[in-house]
């Protein structure tokens, strides 16, 4: 999944909300010398990224997929899967979007903790953006398509992703359902105390 769908399985932690963003921007495994938090959020941020990458019907869909978008199936999912979570939001959280958007947003005014200057400017254009709020609209799906689509370092069709999920929706829709009942099921947290099934050592 991409920003949404990891700040979703964060809980309500917004320290481990930005901790698990961090984790696109942290490479390796040499975690001495950070603090608890950010740990957490990185190892949470790569079990989230192993869950979905490893799930079968997600591997249908991206097979699927594959022909209409090659070499970016994989980026384009995860951009459907937060499209169609903002899109349900209510299905899956009791707080509205635009509220739990807005306390993730205010939490990165707060940082305590020195992150990399790639990953603030990330945030700034975020929020800047509205991004998050934003995936819950077509035309918001197809501005993060189209923007990813010219930072990606190799020629790409990304730019197409808004028209391949108009013409698959129901068979994404029907993935995704599927995945989120899943991992719901498996690690949904609500808070940094309550971790399940995640490989945290």
């Amino acid at each position: 999944m991409n920003f949404l769908g990891h700040l979703y399985f964060s809980g309500n932690d917004t320290e481990l909300m930005v901790a698990n963003l961090y984790g696109d921007y942290f490479k390796g495994n040499k975690f001495e010398g950070l603090p608890q938090k950010i740990q957490e959020g990185i190892k949470l941020h790569r079990a989230i990224d192993s869950f979905i990458d490893t799930n079968t019907g997600v591997k249908e869909l991206f097979h699927h997929l594959y022909p209409h978008l090659p070499k970016i199936a994989g980026i384009a999912v995860d951009l459907y899967f937060d499209h169609l979570l903002a899109k349900n939001w209510k299905q899956f959280h009791p707080q509205d979007l635009n509220d739990f958007v807005n306390a993730f947003y205010q939490q990165t005014n707060h940082l305590v903790y020195d992150y990399s200057p790639h990953f603030l400017m990330m945030l700034d254009y975020m929020k800047k953006g509205n991004w998050l709020f934003n995936y819950r609209s077509l035309e918001g799906l197809d501005s993060a398509a189209r923007g990813l689509s010219r930072r990606i370092s190799f020629p790409n069709e990304l730019f197409k992703a808004k028209q391949v999920f108009v013409e698959n929706e129901p068979l994404i829709t029907k993935h995704f359902n599927s995945y989120m009942q899943e991992a719901v099921d498996n690690f949904y947290c609500t808070g940094s105390q309550n971790l399940r099934n995640f490989n945290l050592k």
